[in-house]
């Protein structure tokens, strides 16, 4: 772990999914607050070239949360990507009240990077990597190290194993998952405190 405000997780270690899990929560739960409404999972990325999947597979991984305030954007069905980008954030404004916005995305970068997964307070640069300009997104950001940068980067992306993208997207999602089921528990819990039906 990096700091407090960046985890930075191998998915290649044993211990992947745990300390993925931890890093996001204590990301999460610093960021995140009740002045916030829907919890919006906004995973970016196409299904047309594997190294730019995973956010679609995060996505479909994670579309049978049953939640009634958690809202999944960008799947293998339904992708979002640089051509609709701005269509889908507009309409994240326009559906929900004060959305707190989990951004995920692959991106390229340094050899020795390759296979690690970065979880950050503030927003992410989507297509930053392939010289796109977009907008900025995320209260938090989760980025996935798929391949190396510097040269031929749409090639590359092209050329990237799928077997390590699905390994991230499993670390992910079942990271994610598991945050937002105890999240949603403790506030039940607290609920039913509230309305004394524990005593």
């Amino acid at each position: 772990m990096d700091s407090a405000s960046k985890v930075s997780i191998d998915v290649n270690d044993e211990h992947a999914l745990t300390l993925f899990s931890r890093g996001f929560e204590s990301i999460f739960r610093e960021c995140y607050s009740r002045l916030y409404n829907d919890i919006v999972i906004l995973c970016i990325g196409t299904d047309r070239s594997t190294g730019d999947c995973l956010g679609p597979l995060v996505g479909y991984k994670l579309k049978l949360i049953q939640y009634s305030n958690v809202f999944v954007y960008g799947t293998l069905d339904n992708p979002v990507h640089a051509k609709n980008l701005c269509e889908v954030l507009d309409q994240i404004k326009t559906k929900h009240d004060r959305p707190f916005i989990i951004a995920i995305d692959a991106c390229l970068g340094k050899t020795d990077r390759v296979g690690r997964i970065n979880i950050g307070k503030g927003p992410l640069r989507p297509g930053a990597g392939v010289n796109k300009s977009l907008p900025e997104v995320g209260h938090i950001h989760i980025v996935g190290v798929v391949n190396i940068s510097g040269f031929m980067e749409y090639l590359i992306l092209q050329n990237t194993r799928l077997s390590l993208v699905m390994r991230m997207a499993d670390t992910i999602s079942s990271g994610i998952h598991f945050n937002i089921w105890k999240f949603a528990s403790e506030a039940e819990d607290q609920q039913n405190i509230r309305s004394g039906d524990l005593f």
